[in-house]
């Protein structure tokens, strides 16, 4: 998923780089409200979690290539701008200190994993929620892993979108987008069982700290009841 340099033109490597840089702004701002003493040190966690994993690369064809992204995992657990600021981190450390994905392609790389493929999943999950309110936290891990496989294809198509727009690479468009769409749909198997992995246990442990189980119904306190009883 990874944007090299000069695989889009620079209309539209600026284009996303302006928009990049508009979404990470917006996110400094807003990211305070989800963070407190408590989950910052998650959000840091989650970080070094997703760098780890997309570190993972391996080719999908049409010189392209393929990884876990992440982006619905840190969103749910610590919020969407918060994994904004996440992704954000991760790519520029991986763009600058590992060569993985293009410098000049940068802000292609964070619209694309940093606000499509966060804000996709955050989306998907919050639509979940709402239909499966009643559900309450145990049902969030699942919940979690849905949204976070319809991310990977949506970001995937949001790729070859901009390609279509700017491509510069000799790749044929129908040859692009089914490696794209038919291997991240794999991909976005595989994020969806990790992310409902990963959420799940510390949904069984510490839900308090999980940004997506905030304001859903818990279980009914048990009560003390003095007196006789008949």
């Amino acid at each position: 998923m990874h944007v090299p340099d000069g695989f889009l033109d620079a209309p539209t490597s600026v284009a996303t780089a302006v928009l990049a840089a508009g979404g990470v702004a917006l996110a400094l701002g807003r990211a305070r409200r989800e963070l407190d003493d408590r989950t910052a040190p998650l959000a840091g966690l989650v970080a070094v979690f997703v760098f780890a994993a997309q570190m993972l690369n391996f080719p999908v064809g049409a010189g392209t290539s393929g990884h876990l992204l992440g982006g619905t995992l840190a969103a749910v657990l610590v919020g969407p701008w918060t994994a904004t600021l996440c992704l954000t981190v991760v790519l520029a450390v991986q763009a600058l200190l590992f060569a993985d994905g293009g410098i000049t392609a940068l802000g292609t790389n964070i619209t694309l994993m940093g606000l499509v493929g966060v804000w996709s999943g955050w989306l998907c999950y919050v639509v979940l929620r709402r239909v499966l309110r009643s559900a309450g936290p145990a049902a969030v891990p699942a919940m979690a892993g849905v949204a976070a496989f319809l991310s990977v294809p949506v970001t995937a198509l949001a790729f070859t979108a901009l390609y279509a727009v700017g491509g510069r690479v000799p790749i044929p468009f129908e040859a692009l987008v089914t490696a794209m769409l038919g291997w991240h749909t794999l991909i976005g198997v595989g994020e969806g069982v990790i992310t409902l992995l990963a959420v799940g246990s510390i949904i069984a442990t510490r839900p308090d700290l999980v940004h997506g189980a905030r304001g859903l119904a818990t279980a009914r306190p048990l009560e003390i009841r003095t007196g006789a009883s008949a």
